[in-house]
């Protein structure tokens, strides 16, 4: 019987702790919206068809724009935003495939679903091109605690952690119930 039905997994409250660790940093995360000729600047500089967008790393259709470089690393900001000269066009495979990595790194790396990885060709141009997006406009990390000042800054990271924490008691309860549960059900 064993091999006729595959049955679901118990819910893992800490399983959503990533996407709470995201929601608390793209909550402070300022976004700046481009104007149409930064979008066609972009694009140009990604030889790409503003008619036809296609994903920078691989080729594909575009879906979505990515952030070249990551806003968390280490369930921190990076001091990066969401403005144009830190988005690039992307797929969705790409955009999950890279996650937080280094573009660079990660576009020739043999990571599921990277570029290399699934024989994409001309990484070479590719690379060339997102390097020279990176020159179009620099960047810089901006230190987001230094703006808003310490203590604001502290005060959100320890209801970040009080959430995580409240999050693993709960899951510790919810296996208590149910196991107690389980325990007193007729099989």
């Amino acid at each position: 019987m064993s091999g006729l039905i595959r049955m679901p997994t118990p819910g893992n409250i800490m399983g959503r702790s990533s996407s709470i660790t995201n929601a608390f940093v793209n909550s402070i995360i300022p976004i700046i919206t481009p104007t149409e000729d930064e979008v066609l600047t972009v694009l140009q500089i990604l030889a790409i068809d503003p008619k036809h967008q296609t994903c920078v790393y691989c080729g594909d259709k575009s879906t979505e724009w990515d952030h070249l470089r990551p806003l968390v690393v280490n369930q921190k900001p990076t001091g990066f935003i969401t403005e144009i000269a830190n988005l690039v066009p992307a797929c969705g495979k790409c955009n999950q495939s890279k996650g937080n990595m280094p573009w660079r790194n990660w576009i020739i790396s043999s990571a599921r679903l990277s570029p290399k990885s699934r024989g994409v060709t001309a990484l070479d141009a590719k690379i060339m091109r997102l390097q020279k997006f990176e020159e179009w406009r620099e960047i810089k990390p901006i230190n987001f605690e230094e703006i808003v000042g310490t203590e604001i800054w502290t005060n959100h990271w320890e209801n970040w952690r009080r959430v995580l924490d409240n999050m693993k008691t709960s899951q510790e309860l919810a296996i208590r119930i149910r196991t107690t549960i389980m325990k007193k059900y007729p099989t």
